[in-house]
């Protein structure tokens, strides 16, 4: 169990709560702590709060409590990275559990390595070394750059200036790939906004930019535990490709995470190579069902819910989803086109 998790503190559930759910009823269950859910159906399904914008749930189970509260339900939670090691094997008969793998996750252990410079060393050539720091060398001799890592302190005229630079930059990324991004869905996008503030000064979050003089050039938002990054959201303007700015951003973030005894550099669910690059350990996100073992309605649900996410599993590794971006990205350019000639 990871400490101090900031998907489940009562900034984060309280602004999730406010953008997804407003007035809806949370629930929590005995036999399960740290997290809260919401009824979203009819069914007698309750899913974390939270759902998908989290970057690792976690939890603890009291399986010596009998849980009167959990007749005929099912529970979902999604995005539980698999090095969490929650076990499942001791609840009651009556609970029964279901894990089932997801999204592909990269991180670096951090204590393997004394210093950036060993962990540089060990995981890189001579020759990328040589490269990632001519990158900076030329970075930093042709513009005004500088480095601000916000993680306790921001003042709100800052945080406003970097958050909108980060949606433009977001949005002109993915315009240039000719796909959607879900961060960029105005109720994901508000939320972001919404929550980070109050995050970043409890130092559950951080942002990171590189400035060319006053202009961020790279932003990204990163959660923490207390000794966990979660690296969320990044992106760097399109305008400075040429001087791999994506990586100098990594470069000079890991060097913070090493001088401020993070332990644990989470690069977060997907797959991306330079991920596999600065990775020295892959696992899973995994979703995981409890449910009423007792309960006819309850096994049927679960066992729906793990069918659908294995399909899910299946035609992701078919890359369909990325089909799937590229395909929503064209009809909402026909449909903001056709919009605009009206007007």
């Amino acid at each position: 169990m990871i400490k101090h998790n900031p998907f489940t503190s009562n900034t984060f559930v309280k602004k999730w709560c406010l953008h997804f759910i407003k007035d809806q009823a949370s629930y929590s269950f005995n036999f399960i702590k740290e997290v809260g859910f919401y009824k979203p159906t009819f069914m007698p399904l309750f899913i974390n709060v939270g759902k998908n914008l989290t970057k690792g749930m976690s939890y603890v189970l009291n399986s010596s409590i009998i849980s009167h509260d959990f007749k005929n339900k099912v529970l979902l939670i999604y995005d539980v990275p698999e090095y969490f090691n929650i076990k499942t094997e001791t609840l009651p008969k009556k609970i029964k559990a279901i894990k089932i793998k997801q999204y592909p996750g990269f991180l670096t252990n951090l204590e393997t390595y004394i210093d950036f410079n060993n962990y540089f060393s060990s995981t890189f050539s001579k020759k990328s070394r040589y490269k990632f720091k001519s990158y900076q060398r030329v970075l930093e001799s042709s513009f005004d750059i500088n480095y601000k890592h916000f993680y306790g302190n921001i003042s709100k005229e800052s945080y406003d200036d970097i958050f909108e630079y980060f949606n433009a930059l977001l949005k002109k990324r993915f315009d240039d790939k000719l796909e959607t991004n879900n961060n960029l869905n105005p109720k994901e996008w508000d939320f972001y906004y919404d929550s980070s503030f109050e995050l970043i000064l409890e130092k559950k979050a951080s942002l990171f930019v590189i400035y060319d003089d006053k202009k961020p050039i790279a932003i990204s938002l990163n959660y923490f535990s207390d000794n966990i990054l979660f690296f969320a959201i990044t992106v760097f303007d399109m305008d400075y490709f040429k001087y791999n700015i994506g990586k100098v951003h990594l470069m000079e973030l890991y060097k913070w995470s090493f001088e401020n005894n993070i332990k644990i550099f989470d690069l977060s669910k997907g797959y991306y190579d330079y991920k596999e690059r600065w990775a020295n350990v892959n696992y899973n996100f995994e979703h995981h069902i409890y449910y009423d073992s007792y309960s006819i309605s309850a096994i049927s649900i679960a066992h729906f819910l793990k069918l659908f996410f294995k399909l899910k599993q299946f035609l992701r590794g078919l890359k369909l989803n990325v089909l799937l971006h590229k395909v929503t990205y064209l009809f909402k350019f026909k449909k903001s086109t056709s919009i605009n000639i009206t007007n």
